[in-house]
């Protein structure tokens, strides 16, 4: 019993701490960072939008007002079959280089951006949403990674803050994920790319499957190709943390379901003779990440068990202490105060909601059709 318990702890500490360890040791040793250069080939920015009227204005002014030559941009708005009046707020930039592309009916975010993609002509293009608002020499630093022949894709830098443009708790968490996307970037390429924004070579699109998520199919498509994706730090978005504890857990289930349907929709790209470091990278991140709440589970199970066993009994009331703290840390204000009591409540909130993605994927449940979390619109503050 002790065995299994160690077994699947030590595989819990490598998900969250070896790898990216690991990725650190051998980045030391040999790291290989694009080749960057001022370039200015043809962009086509893709703003996917459902029902965003109070947000769409606001990122059309700001995709604008971007540094980069007007006579090489484009924007399309992606709008998939928005009901609450975004499309008449597109329309009223036609004519500046904004375009809109409407689904005639609610099929899924990926469908509205395949239709996007049909009619795109830059020879990069931006993937974002509505609530992202990019800083404005972010479209300059993303493109520039493309001047390396061998860099596919390349995602920018989440920042997480509040209406007011102020750091929040989640950003402990979101700064965690950047690092581990700066080790992997550095050492060979990313296993999924920011669903906020995101830059992909065109050709590389060509073949968009329209109930994928296409952040995580984006960085995949990548090393099918040959390509490397890559993240740079310097080209940073920010957006606004989802206020309400219910809508986040909706957000979390639904980002883990996809990400699963994706992983097991591609395990070939597991395969080390095949893919070399990509499956190394992807079994390490994608597939462990995915496997740490039923590990969690077998461990509280297995010590619960052991009866006898001093040193697991004194673990599982540990585990249940831990759990607890964190279930009832997130509803206690003066418990939120404490950062362990945040950390242990942000820690449980997204293995519970991995753990319901598990079990809706093996009930051959999807996620297809697509809500946006209703994040307040960012209206002060810049990313530091």
């Amino acid at each position: 019993m002790r065995v299994l318990f160690a077994a699947a702890l030590i595989a819990v500490v490598y998900a969250y701490a070896g790898y990216p360890l690991i990725l650190l040791g051998l980045t030391k040793i040999r790291s290989r960072r694009p080749d960057k250069r001022e370039i200015f080939p043809s962009v086509s920015i893709v703003v996917a939008a459902r029902n965003e009227a109070d947000k769409i204005r606001r990122k059309i002014e700001h995709t604008l007002a971007l540094d980069y030559p007007k006579d090489r941009l484009e924007i399309l708005v992606a709008s998939d079959a928005s009901d609450d009046g975004t499309d008449d707020i597109v329309k009223e930039f036609v004519g500046r280089g904004v375009h809109l592309v409407r689904a005639a009916e609610r099929r899924g975010k990926e469908h509205v951006q395949s239709l996007a993609l049909a009619v795109a002509t830059g020879d990069i293009v931006i993937m974002t949403d509505a609530a992202t608002i990019l800083e404005p020499d972010a479209l300059e630093r993303l493109v520039q990674n493309f001047a390396d022949p061998s860099i596919g894709a390349v995602s920018s830098e989440d920042v997480v803050v509040d209406a007011e443009g102020n750091p929040t708790g989640e950003g402990l968490y979101v700064r965690y994920e950047m690092l581990v996307r700066r080790l992997e970037s550095d050492f060979h390429s990313l296993v999924g790319l920011s669903g906020s924004c995101f830059a992909i070579r065109r050709r590389l699109c060509a073949s968009w499957p329209a109930h994928l998520a296409s952040d995580f199919m984006g960085a995949l498509h990548t090393a099918r190709g040959g390509y490397r994706a890559v993240a740079d730090a310097s080209a940073r978005g920010r957006f606004a943390v989802v206020s309400s504890p219910g809508a986040e857990m909706r957000r979390r289930i639904r980002t883990f379901l996809r990400g699963i349907t994706v992983l097991m929709a591609n395990v070939d790209l597991l395969n080390p003779f095949r893919y070399g470091r990509f499956a190394f990278q992807l079994a390490s991140h994608k597939l462990a990440r995915f496997l740490v709440p039923v590990l969690l589970l077998a461990m509280l199970v297995i010590s619960g068990l052991a009866s006898g066993d001093g040193l697991l009994r004194v673990l599982f009331w540990l585990q249940v202490l831990f759990y607890g703290v964190g279930t009832v840390g997130g509803s206690v204000p003066f418990l939120q105060r404490n950062g362990l009591v945040r950390v242990a409540h942000y820690f449980t909130m997204v293995q519970w909601a991995m753990l319901v993605a598990w079990v809706k994927y093996l009930s051959g449940q999807q996620q297809v059709t697509w809500e946006p979390s209703r994040r307040p619109a960012v209206t002060h503050g810049a990313p530091r």
